[in-house]
């Protein structure tokens, strides 16, 4: 751990770590899309979140967010609903079941609803980060190669400092998510859950 974290100034942030995500009754578990390493997240992730709190720190969730538009079908990009024609009305539809944070991480301090990739896309993150004073950020959740990578980059562009969870984040693929670790290891150190854990307590 980098002997100059404040937690006081750092925040746990997981990205789209939700019911529509992992849940067997939410979106992509009625499509048969689940995966056993994003269902691993939460409760690896949970001493982390728990033991930052104790120490002063802050727990922002970033969720992924479907808008619904006229007649109540959600405004997609044409790429994701190509990726995932499953997707349809109600699915991340803000303050729905699959919207929210899975139980296992509730309740966020802060919930910041985003609508692409990246949690600082067009979202009140930096706006909250900024008010509270807070420059490090914990990064954990999925995808990897998504919206992970994403806010890794945009934190990079902001002199935002990260520490990214390599067993905090996956992938649908193991290989995406290993060949992301090695790419994204060039703007952020890359630490295990345990490794960040023990710098704090």
């Amino acid at each position: 751990m980098d002997d100059t974290l404040d937690p006081a100034r750092t925040a746990l942030l997981t990205i789209d770590l939700q019911n529509d995500f992992l849940h067997p009754d939410g979106a992509y578990g009625r499509a048969g899309q689940g995966s056993d390493a994003i269902a691993a997240l939460p409760a690896r992730i949970r001493p982390l979140a728990d033991a930052l709190r104790a120490k002063g720190g802050t727990y922002i969730s970033a969720q992924f967010t479907l808008v619904p538009g006229p007649g109540g079908e959600p405004l997609i990009a044409p790429h994701l609903k190509k990726l995932r024609p499953f997707l349809g009305k109600g699915d991340f539809a803000p303050g729905a079941f699959g919207h929210d944070l899975v139980d296992a991480l509730k309740p966020a301090d802060y919930t910041v609803e985003k609508v692409a990739y990246s949690a600082f896309y067009q979202t009140r993150l930096e706006y909250i980060l900024r008010a509270l004073n807070i420059d490090t950020l914990i990064v954990g959740g999925i995808v990897t190669n998504g919206g992970v990578a994403s806010t890794v980059r945009d934190a990079h562009l902001r002199n935002i400092h990260t520490v990214l969870l390599s067993d905090g984040c996956a992938a649908f693929r193991p290989e995406v998510h290993e060949a992301t670790l090695v790419s994204l290891g060039s703007i952020t150190p890359v630490m295990t859950c345990a490794e960040v854990l023990e710098g704090l307590t």
